[in-house]
């Protein structure tokens, strides 16, 4: 299988918490049942030089991405490095204006302003570079709000424009919480047309909520185990996802198999095929 992981950061390259290390360990448990990985993150080169360890080398590839951000179009660059014994390929987006900072979402004290263009523009470069490398993977997984956007793109952009027509996406929701929520006029960096800003799709009390487009476009939505599937179903704990996610209950599962899970749930999403075999019932019921 020919899979491609996308991800604001992953270990060693970039860290804030579990993410970084959830996403790294499962490429590397994929590589070892000699899966195809590669692992796409961004370059954060304040991060490199502040690594307590040396980080694998990043060496620059001859590509220029020219990526269109609401009305201005935006270049980044590509630096490409192996990890696992080189049997996981990691391409990093380069773009200084938007990742050479001190630290990847905030100041220390509140989200940078620009989150939205800043992760918009990754997604979208992540498309663009799997494009033009011509990777064809069967599967893109995309983790957390940073990576919503891929899900839609595939979906609306790319239905019927080989090669990715036939890729399938999986959403990793590592933290129900964050969301990735920001100002309705905020979609116009996205580039997909206002018809879906709507309640059903990218719109969330007026606002843009890019963790909810990847769970409503993503052709499985997988969370760490079966209790937070069925957690997040509720209003108490679905941190007003809960509707969305019951919507999409039978294609949102719960890993409890470790990597044999993930293969089996990228097979089905691959093939379009009813993820209901893994699917947790459900929760409405248990909320009247």
């Amino acid at each position: 299988m020919n899979l491609v992981m996308v991800s604001s950061e992953a270990t060693p390259f970039a860290r804030t918490g579990d993410l970084g290390d959830s996403v790294a360990a499962l490429a590397e448990e994929l590589a070892a049942r000699d899966q195809a990985i590669t692992l796409i993150l961004p370059y954060y080169p304040q991060a490199v030089a502040t690594a307590i360890k040396p980080l694998p080398p990043a060496e620059p590839l001859p590509i220029e991405l020219k990526i269109k951000i609401g009305s201005r179009t935006v270049s980044g660059a590509v630096r490409q490095s192996r990890i696992a014994g080189g049997k996981i390929r990691v391409l990093m987006i380069e773009q200084p204006a938007y990742f050479d900072r001190p630290c990847l979402y905030n100041d220390g004290q509140r989200d940078y302003r620009d989150n939205c263009e800043r992760f918009v523009f990754f997604s979208r470069a992540a498309v663009e570079l799997i494009r033009q490398l011509k990777i064809n993977p069967d599967i893109i997984h995309c983790h957390d709000w940073q990576t919503g956007l891929i899900p839609a793109l595939l979906k609306i952009e790319h239905r019927t424009q080989p090669p990715l027509n036939e890729t399938a996406s999986v959403m990793t929701v590592h933290n129900i919480a964050f969301q990735g929520q920001f100002w309705h006029w905020d979609m116009e960096l996205t580039g997909l047309d206002w018809k879906y800003f709507n309640w059903r799709q990218m719109e969330f009390f007026g606002q843009l909520n890019l963790l909810k487009t990847g769970i409503v476009f993503a052709d499985a939505i997988i969370v760490n185990s079966p209790e937070y599937a069925r957690a997040i179903q509720t209003p108490e704990h679905g941190c007003g996802l809960h509707g969305v996610l019951r919507t999409r209950y039978e294609h949102l599962i719960g890993i409890s198999g470790g990597v044999d899970q993930y293969l089996e749930v990228y097979r089905h999403a691959m093939r379009r095929e009813d993820l209901a075999q893994f699917a947790l019932p459900n929760a409405a019921s248990k909320t009247k």
